[in-house]
C-alpha cells in the first residue's frame, strides 16, 4: 500500500478510496440539508468561528457555505478523491477562503498550532485511528483554541448498542466508508485531553424513525493553555 508523507513528519496509510460510497453519500448529504435539517445544524455548528479553521473530512463541502465572515481561512482536509473533487468546487463558491487539500487525520498534513479553531464533521466514526487523530488536532491547535464537532455514535437503550456492535463488526464499515456506528466521540475528546465544553444531544432525523445513525453530538471543546506533547 502506498504511504502518504505529511507535514507533520508523520507516515499515514493510504490512499482512501471509496468511490461507490462517495457516490452516494454526495447524493444523500445534499437532501439531508432540508430533509434532516443538516443545513440547521451546519450553522449551529461553525456559528462564531473566526480566525484560521482546519475543516478535517471536509466530504463534499458543504460545509464551507455556512462560515461566517470573520473566518480568514478554511484549510479543509478529505483524502477521498471523488468527494475532493466536489470539495474543491465548493470551495469556489464559498464566501470565505478555502484551500482544499488530501491528507490523514492520523497525519494532518500542516503546521503544529498553527489553527485557531478545528472542525469535525462527522469524521470520527471512520477515521482509522481515534485517539491518534485526535492527537493531530490538540497539536495543531494554538493553545486554547477551540474544537468543534458534530459527531454520531453510540446511543439508545441496550437493543439499539448491541445493533449498532452487530453492524460495526459485519458490513456496515465495508459499504459506508469505514464508517463505524458504536463510538463514542465525547468521551473519545475527553480521553484525548480536551476540555468539554456546551454540548447537545441531535436526533436525525428529529422525527420519524430512529436509526442506529441518529444519535449524534453537537458541542465545543478546547485544547488546554499549554503546550502540546511533541
Amino acid at each position: 500500500m502506498r504511504l502518504l508523507s505529511t507535514g507533520s513528519g508523520k507516515v499515514a496509510r493510504g490512499p482512501v478510496h471509496h468511490p461507490l460510497f462517495a457516490r452516494y453519500y454526495a447524493r444523500l448529504s445534499v437532501g439531508a440539508e432540508t430533509r434532516l435539517g443538516m443545513a440547521g445544524v451546519r450553522e449551529r455548528l461553525l456559528a462564531g468561528l473566526s480566525g484560521r479553521v482546519l475543516e478535517i473530512g471536509a466530504g463534499n463541502g458543504l460545509n464551507f457555505g455556512h462560515y461566517p465572515g470573520a473566518v480568514a481561512e478554511v484549510v479543509a482536509i478529505e483524502p477521498e478523491p471523488s468527494l475532493r473533487k466536489l470539495a474543491l468546487g465548493a470551495a469556489l463558491r464559498a464566501q470565505v477562503p478555502v484551500d482544499v487539500l488530501p491528507g490523514a487525520a492520523e497525519a494532518l498534513p500542516v503546521k503544529s498550532e498553527a489553527f485557531d479553531a478545528v472542525v469535525l464533521s462527522l469524521v470520527l466514526c471512520s477515521v482509522r485511528d481515534v485517539p491518534r487523530a485526535l492527537g493531530e488536532v490538540r497539536r495543531v491547535l494554538r493553545p486554547g483554541g477551540e474544537v468543534r464537532f458534530f459527531e454520531h455514535g453510540r446511543g439508545g437503550g441496550r437493543a439499539m448498542t448491541l445493533t449498532q456492535r452487530a453492524l460495526d463488526r459485519t458490513l456496515w464499515p465495508v459499504l459506508n466508508g469505514g464508517c463505524h456506528l458504536s463510538r463514542e466521540p465525547v468521551a473519545a475528546l475527553r480521553e484525548a485531553g480536551f476540555l468539554i465544553g456546551p454540548q447537545r444531544r441531535v436526533l436525525l432525523p428529529d422525527k420519524g424513525p430512529v436509526l442506529p445513525t441518529s444519535y449524534c453530538s453537537l458541542g465545543v471543546a478546547w485544547r488546554p493553555d499549554e503546550p502540546a506533547a511533541r
